[in-house]
């Protein structure tokens, strides 16, 4: 072994031992330890994952991102993926793609009509108006907080060209319905998988259904990079169009620090340029530089190992919760969409309108418990500052989505939570309840 490798394994050795001498105090002290509701579980060798890649000194896009698009393709079992700067990223190029010019007469164009819901987080629709397209709101079922193909077959109009629905908090929607009903109208279909990954509806992976589908690789998400994102394609065309979007919207597809990866990179002629101008600077598209970094997907591969055991233990502490809490008055619990088996994101609690304690005292005793909480993001959507005046469409009403502005909260699930954590929660719902008869 040379010693440059030597020296590599040292420093490697040295962040192991550090990472076990710094690991924090796991005892768990009801009411003063915090319980988080989302977060990222990093194990050591995450740890040396990290500074490896930053001894490489690959600061930009490079190996270790090929290799995790490779992977993870290969994972939710799609042809291409591409990762990007963050999940909200990954929903802009998805949406942004379907406007390209290489699409023909399939391209989305400026005032077209795309269906999503109200209750929801505002990246799954902002794309949406960001491209100059028409966002068409639909409702949400209580219980399991996702639509319904009924709800969507009812909003497609004339001007209809796509739908994007996310997973709601990784309960898959109606997802294969919803795919027949895009299929049949000839509509582009992007699932927001980024709550979601490894949920299946009748046996299939989420994510798969659509044209698109896109992740999210935040602290709070299924596995982390820190900040990241993917979109995922089994549409080599789109694919293509995707990664332009991505890298400034240029034409070529060398990889960074690669030259002439066609062959021929002095000899197109394309726009209104002179013939044989350098390809590597040939833009087919008004995009953006959303990449991740190599030191993300360094850390993004070591995560994937560990996959399966993290959407074991978010399904495992979904139904301690379930389970501990069923029957508790006043509570709407949540329900799995059926035929689905979702990779759970939270637990969301509705409290009943006509309860004799109301979702704001329930979050406030939780909160002075040390037990975290979260809304169900936006709730409605429509009543948000940033979305008043902005055009949309509304189909049906949007009751539940005002009930889930009002009413509704969620806590954790992630696998960082342990049995005795969740029991507390269980506990101090149960006492909170009991008080208010």
């Amino acid at each position: 072994m040379s010693d440059t490798a030597d020296n590599k394994e040292l420093v490697l050795d040295e962040v192991r031992r550090y990472h076990r001498e710094t690991a924090p105090d796991r005892e768990f002290v009801p009411g003063v330890t915090e319980i988080w509701p989302s977060g990222a579980v990093l194990d050591e060798e995450d740890r040396v994952a990290l500074v490896e890649a930053a001894l490489t000194m690959r600061i930009a896009a490079g190996p270790s991102s090929k290799k995790f698009e490779s992977a993870f393709a290969k994972r939710l079992k799609r042809r291409k993926a591409h990762l990007t700067n963050s999940g909200s990223s990954a929903n802009l190029l998805a949406v942004s793609a379907l406007m390209s010019h290489q699409l023909g007469d399939r391209r989305l164009k400026p005032g077209d009509e795309v269906i999503t819901v109200a209750a929801g987080f505002p990246t799954t629709v902002n794309p949406i108006l960001q491209n100059g397209l028409l966002p068409v709101f639909v409702d949400v079922n209580l219980a399991t907080y996702n639509t319904t193909a009924d709800r969507v077959a009812a909003a497609i109009g004339p001007k209809t060209r796509a739908i994007i629905i996310a997973h709601a908090l990784g309960n898959p929607f109606e997802v294969a319905e919803v795919a027949q009903l895009a299929k049949d109208h000839d509509l582009f279909l992007i699932e927001d998988n980024c709550d979601a990954v490894g949920s299946t509806y009748d046996g299939q992976i989420t994510g798969t259904f659509g044209d698109l589908t896109t992740v999210s690789f935040y602290p709070a998400h299924h596995l982390t990079m820190g900040e990241g994102g993917c979109v995922l394609t089994s549409d080599l065309g789109i694919a293509r169009i995707v990664e332009s979007l991505r890298d400034w919207g240029r034409d070529c597809w060398c990889e960074p620090g690669k030259n002439n990866t066609c062959f021929k990179r002095f000899e197109y002629q394309m726009g209104n340029l002179p013939a044989g101008y350098d390809h590597k600077y040939i833009f087919s598209h008004v995009g953006y530089n959303l990449k991740g970094t190599d030191i993300q997907a360094a850390l993004g591969l070591t995560q994937l190992t560990k996959l399966d055991g993290f959407i074991e233990a978010r399904r495992r502490n979904w139904r301690r919760l379930r389970e501990g809490l069923d029957g508790v008055p006043g509570l709407l619990l949540p329900e799995p969409t059926p035929r689905s088996d979702p990779s759970w994101f939270g637990f969301i609690i509705t409290v009943d309108p006509e309860a004799r304690f109301t979702r704001a005292e329930l979050v406030e005793r939780l909160e002075e418990r040390k037990i975290g909480t979260r809304r169900l993001f936006a709730g409605n959507l429509t009543r948000q500052p940033a979305y008043i005046g902005q055009p949309h469409r509304i189909v049906g009403d949007l009751t539940n989505s005002d009930i889930i502005t009002e009413h509704t909260f969620w806590v954790g699930v992630y696998p960082g939570l342990t049995d005795e954590m969740l029991d507390y929660v269980t506990a101090t719902i149960k006492e909170f309840v009991a008080q208010r008869g």
